[in-house]
C-alpha cells in the first residue's frame, strides 16, 4: 500500500497542484498588459523573424491554453487570448510557441527525438491502459503477466517521451524569455510575469514525467512479484 501510495497516488497529487499552479500563474498573468501593448501574435512574428523564419503561419484556435506548435504544417497555434492578447502571459505563451519554431529550424536535437517518438506514443497511449487491465483482470495467468508486460513496455515509450520532452519545452522557454528582452517586447522589469507564467507551465511537463515514471514502476513490481509467486 505505501508503495502504491508513493508511485500513483503522490505523482497524481504532483499533476494536481501543476495544474492548480500553471492555471493560477497564467490567469493572474493575463491580468496585466504589457507596456508595449504588443500582441501574442505580433511578438511571435518577431520572435521567428529575428531568427529568419518567415514560412510558418500564425494562427488563432479556439480554447484556454491551447498553444501548440506543429511542425509537421509548418503553423504556430495560439489561443484567442494569447493571439490578440497584450498581457504578460500572452507574450511569454507566445513566445515559447516560437521558440519551438526556432528549434526545429537549427535542428535541435531533442525536438528531433521528440518528433521521433510521437507515432509510437500515440499507440502507446491509446494501448497502455486496456494492456493493464487486461493484465490485472487476468491475475497471475501467462496471459496476464504478458499483458502486463506489453503494457510496460508501451509505459515505458510514454515516459521516455516525457522525458525528451522536459529539455524541448525548457529550451523553448530560455529562448522566449531571451529573446522578449533582446528584441525590446517586454522590458526586463516586466519578467517577472513571463517568468511565472512560464515556469508554473514547465511543471506540469515535470508533473507528467513523474506520473508516467510512477505508473511504470508500480506496474514492474506486480510484474516482478508475479515472478515471485511462480
Amino acid at each position: 500500500m505505501t508503495i502504491w501510495i508513493v508511485l500513483i497516488i503522490v505523482p497524481m497529487l504532483f499533476g494536481l497542484y501543476a495544474q492548480m499552479r500553471v492555471m493560477s500563474a497564467y490567469r493572474k498573468n493575463v491580468e496585466i498588459p504589457s507596456r508595449g501593448r504588443i500582441t501574442g501574435r505580433e511578438a511571435a512574428a518577431a520572435v521567428m523573424e529575428s531568427a529568419g523564419i518567415h514560412d510558418v503561419e500564425i494562427v488563432r484556435v479556439e480554447g484556454e491554453l491551447s498553444d501548440h506548435y506543429d511542425p509537421a504544417n509548418r503553423r504556430l497555434a495560439l489561443s484567442e487570448h494569447n493571439y490578440d492578447g497584450t498581457s504578460l502571459a500572452a507574450l511569454g505563451v507566445a513566445a515559447h510557441e516560437a521558440g519551438h519554431a526556432i528549434q526545429h529550424k537549427v535542428g535541435y536535437a531533442m525536438m528531433t527525438v521528440r518528433q521521433t517518438l510521437v507515432p509510437a506514443t500515440q499507440i502507446a497511449s491509446g494501448a497502455s491502459q486496456l494492456l493493464i487491465i487486461l493484465g490485472i483482470v487476468l491475475g497471475a495467468s501467462k496471459a496476464g503477466g504478458m499483458f502486463l508486460m506489453l503494457g510496460a513496455v508501451a509505459l515505458a515509450v510514454i515516459c521516455l517521451f516525457q522525458l525528451v520532452t522536459l529539455p524541448v519545452e525548457f529550451d523553448a522557454s530560455r529562448r522566449a524569455k531571451a529573446q522578449l528582452v533582446n528584441l525590446g517586447i517586454v522590458g526586463a522589469d516586466e519578467m517577472e510575469g513571463v517568468h511565472e507564467t512560464l515556469d508554473a507551465a514547465a511543471l506540469t511537463y515535470v508533473a507528467a514525467f513523474v506520473a508516467s515514471l510512477g505508473s511504470l514502476l508500480h506496474i514492474l513490481l506486480l510484474l516482478a512479484g508475479g515472478r515471485r509467486n511462480d
